[in-house]
């Protein structure tokens, strides 16, 4: 930023709005992310950043500019095998009775996330069972771009076999188009993680990777409390790999269990919860 004043103003409302942390040394992201804003309103930085303390719709793009993570399909692809290989089969054992999973991609940005998981269980799931997959983000852009489930050129070539873009995506112009049945299990949610998880429901796996790195310590234990009754007993859930339980406070540790599945750590739920949060 311009100056340290104008950084700090982005800084609280940022934190503000989403409980997201952007501490001294990232001013640069700031200011790449907020200078198309500026100048699509024909305005400096400096004078960008003073009108959004009146400019409510100038805010919620400010928000959604600097609340858009890093994203691929299958990034890192050692949880996305761990999640075919072991725990969709065993929640499938589990589940004979139901024939039904549910998937929660949360912080899911533009969706590749939610669709790479949408492709395996359409891979993997037995004929005759059903799925759902719940993609939340804190940004209504990406949502909108969940939905559309649309992506260019540049994007599909981040990670996504060859093999799935033909089976999956069609031309749609100059991008490419999902899959209108994997469209079809993608249930999109605006959802801010450091708010009420309100009728979300239950989930057999929760996908809460690289976010929580985003978060201070004290936010962070609360999601992850709050996190505890949306999993079911037997479910998983898988972090960053640069995220852990291990610096919790000793309660909320003991009540995630490590479990390791090759070289994806998953973590479940331990026992019986006895956890409350005020921020739930």
């Amino acid at each position: 930023m311009t100056t340290p004043t104008a950084f700090s103003s982005v800084s609280a409302l940022v934190r503000r709005e989403t409980s997201m942390v952007y501490d001294e040394g990232k001013e640069y992201l700031v200011e790449a992310r907020l200078t198309p804003l500026a100048a699509a309103r024909g305005l400096g930085l400096e004078e960008y950043v003073a009108r959004l303390a009146s400019d409510p719709t100038e805010r919620r793009k400010v928000v959604d500019a600097l609340t858009i993570n890093e994203t691929s399909w299958f990034r890192d692809h050692t949880p996305y095998q761990a999640f075919a290989d072991v725990m969709v089969p065993a929640l499938v054992e589990r589940r004979q009775i139901t024939r039904r999973l549910r998937v929660w991609s949360a912080a899911c940005s533009s969706g590749q996330e939610a669709y790479s998981v949408a492709m395996l269980l359409d891979q993997h799931l037995p004929a005759g069972w059903s799925h759902e997959i719940v993609a939340t983000d804190i940004s209504t852009a990406m949502l909108e771009r969940v939905r559309a489930g649309r992506y260019s050129q540049v994007e599909v070539n981040r990670g996504l076999p060859a093999t799935s873009l033909v089976r999956y995506f069609t031309r749609a112009g100059r991008e490419w188009e999902i899959a209108e049945r994997l469209r079809q299990r993608v249930t999109v949610r605006h959802l801010n993680l450091a708010a009420p998880f309100a009728g979300l429901g239950t989930f057999d796996v929760i996908w809460l990777r690289n976010v929580l790195i985003y978060f201070d310590a004290t936010t962070k234990s609360d999601i992850l409390r709050r996190m505890l009754p949306m999993l079911a007993d037997d479910g998983y859930l898988l972090l960053g790999s640069a995220e852990t339980t291990l610096d919790l406070p000793a309660d909320l540790a003991a009540a995630w269990r490590r479990e390791q599945i090759g070289r994806v750590p998953a973590y479940r739920r331990a026992g019986a919860l006895s956890l409350t949060s005020t921020g739930a």
